[in-house]
Protein backbone atom coordinates (compact mmCIF):
# COMPACT_ATOMS: atom_id res chain seq x y z
CA UNK A 1 0.00 0.00 0.00
CA UNK A 2 2.78 2.26 0.89
CA UNK A 3 4.32 1.60 -2.69
CA UNK A 4 1.73 2.36 -4.26
CA UNK A 5 1.79 5.68 -2.17
CA UNK A 6 5.57 6.71 -3.67
CA UNK A 7 4.75 5.56 -6.98
CA UNK A 8 1.84 7.52 -7.57
CA UNK A 9 3.55 10.17 -6.21
CA UNK A 10 6.84 9.63 -8.00
CA UNK A 11 4.67 9.57 -11.19
CA UNK A 12 2.92 13.21 -10.40
CA UNK A 13 4.56 15.79 -12.30
CA UNK A 14 4.32 19.85 -12.79
CA UNK A 15 2.40 21.69 -15.62
CA UNK A 16 2.33 25.18 -16.78
CA UNK A 17 5.63 27.80 -17.27
CA UNK A 18 8.58 26.62 -16.56
CA UNK A 19 10.61 28.23 -13.28
CA UNK A 20 14.45 29.84 -13.73
CA UNK A 21 15.72 26.89 -11.27
CA UNK A 22 13.97 24.22 -13.12
CA UNK A 23 15.98 25.68 -16.65
CA UNK A 24 19.17 25.86 -14.46
CA UNK A 25 18.61 22.18 -13.06
CA UNK A 26 17.53 20.81 -17.15
CA UNK A 27 21.26 23.05 -18.38
CA UNK A 28 23.59 22.03 -15.97
CA UNK A 29 22.27 18.15 -16.20
CA UNK A 30 22.25 18.15 -20.05
CA UNK A 31 26.37 19.72 -19.63
CA UNK A 32 26.71 16.80 -17.28
CA UNK A 33 25.58 13.92 -18.88
CA UNK A 34 24.56 15.31 -22.22
CA UNK A 35 20.75 14.53 -23.62
CA UNK A 36 20.30 10.72 -23.72
CA UNK A 37 16.74 9.45 -23.29
CA UNK A 38 14.15 12.56 -22.23
CA UNK A 39 11.97 10.59 -19.95
CA UNK A 40 14.92 9.12 -18.36
CA UNK A 41 16.49 12.45 -18.40
CA UNK A 42 13.22 13.80 -16.40
CA UNK A 43 13.61 11.19 -13.21
CA UNK A 44 17.34 11.30 -12.93
CA UNK A 45 17.73 15.47 -13.01
CA UNK A 46 15.15 15.49 -10.01
CA UNK A 47 12.44 17.21 -12.35
CA UNK A 48 8.80 16.52 -11.94
CA UNK A 49 8.37 16.73 -15.18
CA UNK A 50 7.77 14.28 -18.26
CA UNK A 51 10.03 13.92 -20.94
CA UNK A 52 8.92 15.63 -23.42
CA UNK A 53 8.23 18.86 -21.47
CA UNK A 54 12.04 18.84 -20.99
CA UNK A 55 12.71 17.93 -24.75
CA UNK A 56 10.71 20.51 -25.85
CA UNK A 57 12.66 23.00 -23.33
CA UNK A 58 15.91 22.26 -24.21
CA UNK A 59 15.21 22.28 -27.89
CA UNK A 60 13.08 25.59 -28.30
CA UNK A 61 14.27 27.77 -25.59
CA UNK A 62 17.31 26.73 -23.62
CA UNK A 63 19.92 25.60 -26.46
CA UNK A 64 22.49 27.47 -26.61
CA UNK A 65 22.99 27.54 -30.21
CA UNK A 66 19.22 28.57 -30.17
CA UNK A 67 18.15 31.47 -32.64
CA UNK A 68 15.14 33.13 -31.70
CA UNK A 69 13.17 36.32 -33.40
CA UNK A 70 14.64 38.19 -36.41
CA UNK A 71 13.99 35.47 -39.20
CA UNK A 72 15.77 37.10 -42.09
CA UNK A 73 14.46 37.26 -45.93
CA UNK A 74 17.02 34.44 -46.73
CA UNK A 75 15.66 32.25 -44.42
CA UNK A 76 11.39 33.17 -45.25
CA UNK A 77 12.30 32.25 -48.85
CA UNK A 78 14.03 29.03 -48.06
CA UNK A 79 11.03 28.27 -45.53
CA UNK A 80 8.49 29.13 -48.83
CA UNK A 81 10.60 26.71 -50.34
CA UNK A 82 10.92 24.22 -48.37
CA UNK A 83 7.21 24.53 -47.81
CA UNK A 84 5.78 23.76 -50.89
CA UNK A 85 8.11 21.26 -51.40
CA UNK A 86 7.37 19.10 -48.12
CA UNK A 87 4.59 21.18 -46.83
CA UNK A 88 4.44 21.37 -43.01
CA UNK A 89 6.93 19.29 -42.01
CA UNK A 90 7.99 21.96 -39.66
CA UNK A 91 10.75 19.05 -38.04
CA UNK A 92 12.46 18.29 -41.50
CA UNK A 93 12.35 21.99 -42.49
CA UNK A 94 14.07 23.16 -39.31
CA UNK A 95 16.79 20.81 -39.65
CA UNK A 96 17.66 23.25 -43.11
CA UNK A 97 17.89 26.28 -41.02
CA UNK A 98 20.77 26.32 -38.65
CA UNK A 99 19.62 27.25 -34.24
CA UNK A 100 15.80 27.43 -35.89
CA UNK A 101 13.16 25.40 -34.10
CA UNK A 102 10.69 23.97 -35.84
CA UNK A 103 8.27 25.48 -33.21
CA UNK A 104 9.62 29.19 -34.66
CA UNK A 105 9.48 28.18 -38.24
CA UNK A 106 5.76 26.59 -37.40
CA UNK A 107 5.00 30.04 -35.77
CA UNK A 108 6.08 32.10 -38.50
CA UNK A 109 4.65 30.44 -41.40
CA UNK A 110 0.98 30.71 -39.83
CA UNK A 111 1.84 34.27 -38.25
CA UNK A 112 3.16 36.09 -41.22
CA UNK A 113 3.51 33.90 -44.79
CA UNK A 114 0.13 32.39 -44.44
CA UNK A 115 -1.37 35.30 -43.74
CA UNK A 116 0.61 37.06 -46.50
CA UNK A 117 -0.27 34.62 -49.06
CA UNK A 118 -4.22 34.80 -48.48
CA UNK A 119 -3.80 39.03 -48.70
CA UNK A 120 -2.21 38.73 -51.84
CA UNK A 121 -5.36 36.07 -52.97
CA UNK A 122 -8.01 37.96 -51.69
CA UNK A 123 -6.32 41.09 -53.65
CA UNK A 124 -6.23 39.10 -56.97
CA UNK A 125 -9.79 37.73 -56.53
CA UNK A 126 -11.06 41.59 -56.30
CA UNK A 127 -8.84 42.67 -58.78
CA UNK A 128 -10.51 40.31 -60.85
CA UNK A 129 -13.77 40.99 -59.89
CA UNK A 130 -13.00 45.01 -61.15
CA UNK A 131 -11.73 43.82 -64.24
CA UNK A 132 -14.82 41.79 -64.52
CA UNK A 133 -16.89 44.77 -63.79
CA UNK A 134 -14.94 47.19 -66.20
CA UNK A 135 -15.48 45.07 -69.13
CA UNK A 136 -19.25 44.44 -68.41
CA UNK A 137 -19.66 48.08 -68.43
CA UNK A 138 -17.64 49.35 -71.60
CA UNK A 139 -19.55 46.46 -73.53
CA UNK A 140 -22.36 48.30 -71.76
CA UNK A 141 -21.15 51.83 -72.76
CA UNK A 142 -20.47 50.28 -76.41
CA UNK A 143 -23.57 49.39 -77.15
CA UNK A 144 -25.68 52.66 -75.96
CA UNK A 145 -23.01 54.07 -78.19
CA UNK A 146 -24.42 52.25 -80.89
CA UNK A 147 -27.76 52.69 -80.62
CA UNK A 148 -27.33 56.38 -79.65
CA UNK A 149 -25.47 56.87 -83.48
CA UNK A 150 -28.24 54.87 -84.92
CA UNK A 151 -31.06 56.80 -83.38
CA UNK A 152 -29.18 60.08 -84.36
CA UNK A 153 -28.45 58.92 -87.79
CA UNK A 154 -32.06 58.17 -88.64
CA UNK A 155 -33.02 61.80 -87.15
CA UNK A 156 -31.33 63.16 -89.42
CA UNK A 157 -32.62 60.98 -92.77
CA UNK A 158 -35.99 61.72 -91.41
CA UNK A 159 -35.16 65.81 -90.45
CA UNK A 160 -33.93 66.01 -94.67
CA UNK A 161 -37.04 64.45 -95.86
CA UNK A 162 -39.19 66.75 -94.04
CA UNK A 163 -36.94 69.76 -95.16
CA UNK A 164 -37.35 68.70 -98.60
CA UNK A 165 -40.73 68.20 -98.81
CA UNK A 166 -42.06 71.57 -97.48
CA UNK A 167 -42.58 74.24 -100.00
CA UNK A 168 -43.02 76.78 -97.67
CA UNK A 169 -39.88 76.74 -95.95
CA UNK A 170 -41.22 77.05 -92.55
CA UNK A 171 -41.51 74.07 -90.36
CA UNK A 172 -43.59 74.45 -87.00
CA UNK A 173 -41.46 71.45 -85.61
CA UNK A 174 -39.46 68.18 -86.79
CA UNK A 175 -40.49 64.90 -85.66
CA UNK A 176 -38.12 62.39 -85.89
CA UNK A 177 -36.94 59.24 -84.51
CA UNK A 178 -34.91 60.68 -81.78
CA UNK A 179 -36.55 60.78 -78.49
CA UNK A 180 -38.40 64.46 -77.32
CA UNK A 181 -37.11 66.43 -80.41
CA UNK A 182 -39.36 68.82 -80.87
CA UNK A 183 -37.15 71.51 -82.30
CA UNK A 184 -38.07 75.22 -83.72
CA UNK A 185 -36.53 77.90 -85.98
CA UNK A 186 -36.22 81.05 -85.48
CA UNK A 187 -38.66 81.52 -88.35
CA UNK A 188 -41.18 78.95 -86.38
CA UNK A 189 -40.71 81.44 -83.15
CA UNK A 190 -41.49 84.57 -85.45
CA UNK A 191 -44.64 83.22 -86.69
CA UNK A 192 -45.76 82.19 -83.61
CA UNK A 193 -45.56 85.75 -82.14
CA UNK A 194 -46.84 86.99 -85.13
CA UNK A 195 -50.19 84.72 -84.83
CA UNK A 196 -50.40 85.75 -81.37
CA UNK A 197 -50.41 89.12 -82.00
CA UNK A 198 -53.20 88.94 -84.45
CA UNK A 199 -55.34 87.27 -82.03
CA UNK A 200 -54.77 89.31 -79.33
Amino acid sequence: MDKRTCDSQDVEVRKGPWTMEEDLILINYIANHGEGVWNSLARSAGLKRTGKSCRLRWLNYLRPDVRRGNITPEEQLLIMELHAKWGNRWSKIAKHLPGRTDNEIKNFWRTRIQKHIKQAENMNRLSSNISEHNNIQQASTSQTSTNLADSIETYSGNNNNNNNNNNMGTTFHHQGNFPNENIWSMEDLWSIQLLNDANN
